[in-house]
């Protein structure tokens, strides 16, 4: 790793970065089960409504956004907001830098910090890069769920990982 990533508060200036990550996951993809592009409007919503007691985080390299890390509750009913969802995604220039690592990395203390319980990765499948990232971070397999997700004229699993958090 020739320069290290600066880890910090997203904030609204970096909705259009973020857009430009994420949306690389949707469009020709299976990383992401969403099926069309977030544009700012989506964006802001999603920021809006966030709780604040979820993070999103992003990666600078050399003074630009090239990864984005959240949280998100598991689950919408009370029951299950002691187990957060955690998603990270880098612009594929950056991969391989140790950037997913320091991110996700910097995510999982913060919901230490605010005392969650479990902390959950659902991936779809496959993807051997993220499931070998979120293992040497200490999340453990859980299971997989067959053809859950529909879409580029097919079915995919996803896997379930999870961190004990306490």
């Amino acid at each position: 790793m020739d320069a290290a990533a600066h880890i910090r508060d997203a904030t609204p200036e970096d909705f259009a970065r973020i857009n430009e990550i994420y949306n690389w996951t949707i469009v020709d993809n299976h990383v992401s089960f969403d099926l069309e592009p977030w544009d700012l409007v989506r964006r802001r919503e999603w920021w809006d409504s966030r709780p604040d007691d979820l993070d999103v985080l992003v990666a600078e390299w050399e003074g630009k956004v090239v990864g984005v890390a959240y949280s998100s509750y598991y689950r919408p009913k009370p029951a299950y907001r002691s187990s957060a969802e955690t998603t990270v995604v880098l612009d594929t220039a950056y991969l391989r830098r140790g950037i997913g690592a320091a991110l996700l990395g910097s995510l999982i203390a913060r919901l230490r910090e605010r005392g969650f319980h479990r902390a959950i990765a659902i991936i779809a499948l496959p993807n051997d890069a993220s499931i070998a990232l979120h293992h040497r971070l200490g999340y453990r397999s859980a299971g997989t769920l067959t053809e859950v997700g529909s879409k580029l004229g097919r079915h995919w699993d996803t896997t379930l990982l999870e961190l004990d958090l306490s």
